[in-house]
């Protein structure tokens, strides 16, 4: 973690933009369905597109913010989270949590989230480190609070492999407060454009969340 002292007006805009992010997370929270309400291949779905996406993708948007910031602080922040992703290989993790639940992605699960997928990796490839910081920092701490949900999706069809999100429950907390720290590092370094939306990668990949939970219904209404 970096011992850097940011300025006062620094941590009131982080703060302020860490409030924001908590209020989309939790309104996509308050938007989850009731695993209980929903059919089995309903549960399978959700969990099937949440890793058609995530497995092969997380580290490679990590990899791409890590390359997109400019503060040498920030950067082992970054680095951090990947050693801790590969070293103990939550890909694995991932996988053994979908086998169990019944849920390997199709090419039909794959499509649905094609198009929204596409548009987050297009724009991480911009490389713009405080929007890229701001995105991960979004994804982190939505999925610190999803886990439990994702768990509960394939406890209600009699999985009990739940290491995966059990982890990541813990684990992402600390990510969370790490990427918002470093998206403070970063804006200090390269100040935002007042007209730039800083929440243009957090936006696209709130719609690709969305597509994840709804499905087809997601793609449809778009």
């Amino acid at each position: 973690m970096s011992t850097k002292t940011l300025a006062p007006q620094d941590e009131l805009v982080g703060a302020q933009i860490q409030q924001q992010v908590g209020e989309i997370v939790d309104d996509l929270m308050a938007k989850l369905p009731n695993p209980a309400r929903l059919t089995s291949e309903d549960r399978r779905g959700i969990i099937a597109r949440y890793s058609a996406v995530l497995e092969p993708n997380f580290i490679y948007w990590m990899t791409a913010t890590l390359l997109a910031v400019h503060s040498e602080e920030a950067k082992p922040i970054l680095l951090e989270n990947l050693h801790e992703e590969i070293k103990d290989s939550h890909p694995v993790m991932l996988r053994k949590f979908t086998v169990a639940a019944h849920a390997l992605p199709t090419d039909k699960d794959a499509l649905v989230v094609d198009e929204k997928l596409t548009k987050v990796r297009l724009f991480l490839g911009k490389l713009d480190g405080v929007k890229s910081l701001l995105t991960m920092a979004f994804f982190e701490c939505f999925i610190q609070k999803f886990m439990g949900y994702l768990g509960d999706l394939a406890a209600a069809d009699g999985s009990k492999e739940l290491e995966y999100t059990t982890v990541h429950g813990v684990c992402d907390i600390a990510h969370t407060e790490g990427l918002f720290q470093a998206v403070n590092l970063e804006m200090s370094l390269s100040p935002v454009s007042g007209d730039a939306d800083l929440f243009e990668g957090v936006k696209l990949l709130r719609d690709l969340i969305v597509t994840i939970i709804d499905g087809p219904a997601a793609k449809l209404a778009a």
